[in-house]
């Protein structure tokens, strides 16, 4: 039985262009799909069959790529984790009962070890009954164990056999962000180049771009924002970019009117997608637009009192340490409050974050994208803090891109946000902090 033969068929035709692009070793397609079997081989050598639990630290490089398509071939149980986020890595493991590890390092070198466990999960138990490739996602929650969602990796695999345009494409998301592996596994399946490299600031991305001559990229809002702010594309050649697309969290409208400002001639696409179900295939309404369509075939869509619900051979099949996310009818709640307009919504946040002030809803993206408008203004922060009154109120921790007095700024951004905003929504309290307020993923960190 193979699971990724469509690749393999892929890379069989154009066995000379170049596969992948990485700061200790790139490839063709036709070296990438030989070292596929030179680690088929070393699966054998080292005991990982079908069914093993396999740590598999690295980034987008040629032998970590090759050892991820080996893995799901053996119908092995990958555990994908970054070399670039080490958060956390051991309570993960654990949780996942990692029985065996490979480590690819920056320079593409591979080591290998056991753990001494031994992984006994019903969930581990469904996938070896069904002879399937499985994968376990971690929920990047701040508190607590995050959750380990395991899929049934041929389901997930199945969108990727329908061809799509060749694009060279920067990786920018990270190696255990199923964003990131959504990303490889569909230029590589259309026979584009993956381009990744160590440096993820905005100056580093942009020379890679012009170096490459990368024509996607996706990235967070944070991201974007903070590449707006450096200027570095005024700096760069980056005229071989098509699209630009963005997800991962939710992108302040300020921000996606200076991408359409800056980025005139780019397709700039919002894209949408959860560990527990993928990616869905998106449209946005138009360019600048936050409004898009999800969904395409094998996705159903439904709003449930404001909240988004998807239902899709690809959901997980549960997760390893909380109870299972599904309704009795095979709905996920994705957990995400929305807008619909017939067959377009708008992602307004998650509901865990919604401060609720005295009955009225906010959510930190609108008041964020306020902020954010200003013209001194880097990052923007804002969360609910709990009020004996009303229940919470709306604080804000600001960066500002100049130096400022604290005092006078943080009042500048009450009355910024009182000219533009509903009463209720106006930060009471705002913080100008000088740290950053974004972690590794280029994703906000919230309080």
């Amino acid at each position: 039985m193979t699971f990724v033969d469509f690749m393999f068929e892929s890379f069989a035709e154009r066995p000379d262009q170049p596969a992948v692009v990485a700061p200790g070793a790139s490839c063709s397609f036709g070296e990438l799909r030989d070292l596929c079997d030179h680690w088929a081989g070393e699966l054998d050598r080292h005991g990982v069959g079908a069914g093993t639990v396999v740590g598999l630290e690295g980034e987008f490089s040629p032998n970590a790529i090759a050892l991820l398509l080996a893995l799901v071939e053996r119908a092995a149980i990958v555990v994908p984790q970054s070399n670039v986020s080490r958060s956390g890595r051991d309570r993960k493991d654990e949780i996942a009962e990692v029985e065996a590890y490979f480590y690819v390092d920056d320079r593409d070198a591979v080591g290998f070890e056991r753990t001494g466990r031994s992984a006994s999960h019903e969930l581990y138990a469904e996938l070896r009954r069904r002879e399937r490739p499985g994968l376990v996602l971690f929920s990047s929650g701040t508190s607590g164990d995050p959750k380990a969602a395991v899929h049934d990796f041929t389901f997930l695999l199945e969108k990727f056999q329908v061809r799509r345009p060749a694009l060279t494409t920067l990786t920018f998301l990270l190696f255990d962000h199923w964003g990131g592996l959504n990303t490889m596994l569909h230029a590589l399946s259309n026979g584009g180049t993956v381009v990744t490299g160590r440096d993820r600031s905005p100056e580093g991305v942009c020379e890679l771009i012009e170096q490459h001559r990368v024509e996607l990229l996706p990235a967070t809002p944070t991201f974007l924002n903070l590449l707006l702010l450096s200027g570095a594309h005024r700096d760069r050649d980056l005229s071989s970019l098509r699209i630009i697309t963005y997800g991962a969290e939710p992108m302040p409208e300020s921000t996606l009117e200076r991408l359409r400002q800056v980025f005139g001639d780019i397709k700039l696409q919002q894209t949408y997608g959860l560990i527990e179900v993928g990616v869905l295939r998106s449209k946005s309404r138009e360019d600048g637009s936050l409004w898009v369509k999800l969904g395409g075939e094998g996705y159903e869509t439904r709003v449930v009192d404001g909240i988004l619900e998807i239902k899709t051979r690809s959901t997980i099949l549960g997760y390893l340490n909380a109870p299972t996310p599904i309704t009795a009818d095979g709905w996920f709640i994705t957990g995400d409050a929305v807008l619909q307009d017939g067959e377009w919504f708008r992602i307004l946040g998650r509901k865990s974050e919604l401060i609720n002030v005295g009955g009225e809803k906010v959510y930190p993206a609108e008041v964020e994208s306020v902020i954010q408008s200003m013209g001194d203004v880097e990052e923007a922060t804002v969360y609910g803090e709990r009020n004996p009154l009303v229940g919470h109120i709306v604080c804000a921790k600001v960066r500002a891109s100049v130096p400022v007095d604290p005092s006078e700024f943080a009042a500048r951004v009450r009355r910024h946000c009182g000219e533009r905003l509903e009463r209720f929504k106006v930060p009471v309290k705002v913080e100008i902090v000088e740290e950053q307020q974004f972690g590794d993923r280029f994703k906000k960190i919230r309080r």
